[in-house]
């Protein structure tokens, strides 16, 4: 029997359609509910006892940019990320051994949108702290700001941008973006001015992030582009750790510079305990779980169980990024 080995966690309790779905095509679901970190190391792929019955790969943060994993499932098929970015797959060496490369696009937007709105409203009134504040007896009295009359920047414009700003449209304040190919339509539709990269991080007083993370945008956000936003601007990432210099991040709220600054991502995770980010008040982290919601999970994994299941009939996927 073909099998599928799933690395995203917890699809035996929220994906349990797209299991069925699988099961209905004549595909056996392998996936270990007991693995402490749902990812597979390649020695682990190498000694697994099903690998030469393996004909797909459904992952979360699995490393397929390893050739000895292709090499150890001789007959895969597919590789299907549990999400969006493709950064932990190398398409190109998957094409070498006749991998179709797959995502799911779209899928996570909303949630990931609505994390990002919530971070930048928890920043600004330090609701969280203020909480912590309260179990602790203390009644602080915090003076934030309102978002009303804010100028948001948008670094990329794709579909959780997008959402983004239709969101913070009732906020009634200014959205800005830049995105290396535009849609200038959807941003009139929605009210957002198109401009550059540089109007958007030193224009902004709250900078929200949306790219991809590539070897050209590593550390984008370090000492030198912080240092060119406005002094107490809020910096968001809800994107790719790469993106950011934390420990720059670190420095600029520690200094004033930053009044304040939200992460879900990291380019080291879990994050470790000494990361002077940690020792920061005015920050909101979260740990990778812009994506974490029940909708979330029914639609990212129909969206990749349709598409395994059609590139083992011999069909064509309807997302797949190495082509």
């Amino acid at each position: 029997m073909s099998k599928v080995l799933v690395s995203a966690s917890h699809f035996d309790t929220l994906c349990q359609d797209a299991w069925k779905l699988f099961e209905d095509n004549g595909i056996d679901v392998v996936f270990d509910p007991a693995k402490e970190f749902p990812a597979y190391t390649t020695e682990e792929i190498e000694n697994h006892p099903d690998r030469e019955d393996i004909v797909a790969a459904l992952i979360g943060m699995d490393d397929f940019r390893d050739e000895r994993k292709y090499q150890a499932l001789p007959n895969l098929k597919a590789v299907a990320k549990f999400g969006v970015g493709v950064d932990n797959i190398d398409g190109e060496l998957a094409k070498k051994y006749g991998v179709k490369a797959l995502n799911a696009p779209g899928q996570n937007s909303n949630a990931v949108a609505e994390l990002t709105v919530a971070m930048i409203l928890d920043l600004l009134r330090h609701v969280m702290p203020l909480h912590k504040d309260m179990e602790k007896g203390l009644w602080t009295r915090f003076i934030g700001s309102e978002i009303k009359g804010k100028t948001v920047g948008l670094l990329g414009f794709g579909a959780i941008a997008r959402l983004v700003a239709k969101k913070l449209q009732c906020f009634n304040v200014e959205v800005i973006a830049f995105d290396l190919y535009p849609n200038e339509q959807a941003a009139k539709e929605i009210g957002v001015r198109m401009t550059t990269q540089e109007e958007v991080i030193t224009k902004s007083d709250i900078v929200s992030i949306h790219i991809p993370a590539t070897p050209e945008t590593h550390h984008l956000f370090n000492k030198e582009t912080i240092a060119s936003m406005k002094d107490g601007a809020y910096l968001i990432n809800p994107a790719r750790g790469a993106l950011v210099d934390l420990d720059a991040v670190a420095e600029a709220l520690t200094s004033g510079k930053l009044a304040g600054a939200a992460m879900d991502a990291f380019e080291v995770e879990p994050l470790p305990l000494d990361s002077p980010i940690l020792k920061c008040e005015n920050i909101v982290l979260t740990p990778h779980t812009g994506a974490e919601t029940k909708e979330s999970y029914y639609n990212v994994s129909m969206t990749t169980a349709r598409d395994i299941i059609k590139v083992i009939k011999g069909e064509e996927p309807e997302h797949c990024v190495n082509k």
